[in-house]
């Protein structure tokens, strides 16, 4: 589990195929401080297990299933990621809950300068439609983030200089695919409700029961 709060902008060190995965290792000073073989990691909002740690990096193994969906089977050497270690009982939730789990991909559309801020609009898939609204959560390349405008085909959110600075968004292009994922709340809501209309729907009212006996 991860809030969103990214904690270093690493760099992709290598990429290496396997099949049809793949091993990615990723040049990091910060976040390699406390995290041991084995530990979860999130880069760029996608939940890996690090592996042959040291002080200046970490590799990780990544499935096919995750190459698919996210954007890592798109990295190249020398791309920069967004890096969060995992919560601890300790941690202050700066952000939102976040998983670690994309849901899609998006597309990054435009950022427009207000002299030290920013607005960037992100266009989403329709599959993820029903999770969004205005003012809510989502995580866009693991960074927690409100929308501010919302419509049909895209979502704008407000960027902080320093939400700029420590983060690849100032390295992403028009067209840029971004992994997005939704808030886990809305997700569990919506399955509790399609259960219970279910058996709602099948449930025999009190006359077709005794008319049975």
């Amino acid at each position: 589990m991860f809030t969103g709060i990214i904690e270093e902008l690493g760099k992709v060190s290598s990429v290496e195929q396997r099949g049809d995965n793949a091993r990615i290792v990723i040049e990091a000073r910060l976040v390699t401080e406390d995290i041991h073989e084995g530990d979860s990691i999130a880069v760029n909002g996608v939940c890996l297990t690090a592996l042959n740690v040291n002080r200046n990096s970490f590799a990780a193994d990544v499935s096919r299933e995750t190459l698919d969906r996210s954007t890592l089977g798109r990295l190249e050497p020398g791309a920069p990621v967004n890096l969060e270690r995992s919560v601890t009982p300790a941690t202050r939730l700066g952000g939102h809950l976040v998983q670690g789990h994309v849901d899609a991909r998006g597309k990054f559309l435009s950022a427009t300068d207000h002299g030290g801020s920013w607005t960037v609009r992100i266009a989403y898939p329709p599959e993820i439609a029903r999770y969004l609204v205005f003012k809510g959560s989502v995580a866009v390349e693991g960074i927690s983030l409100t929308i501010a405008e919302l419509t049909d085909d895209y979502f704008e959110i407000a960027i902080i200089p320093k939400t700029w600075e420590v983060t690849n968004f100032s390295h992403l292009r028009p067209g840029d695919a971004v992994n997005l994922e939704a808030d886990v709340i809305a997700k569990y809501v919506e399955r509790i409700l399609s259960f219970s209309e279910t058996k709602t729907s099948i449930r025999p009212n009190s006359k077709e029961r005794q008319s049975e006996v």
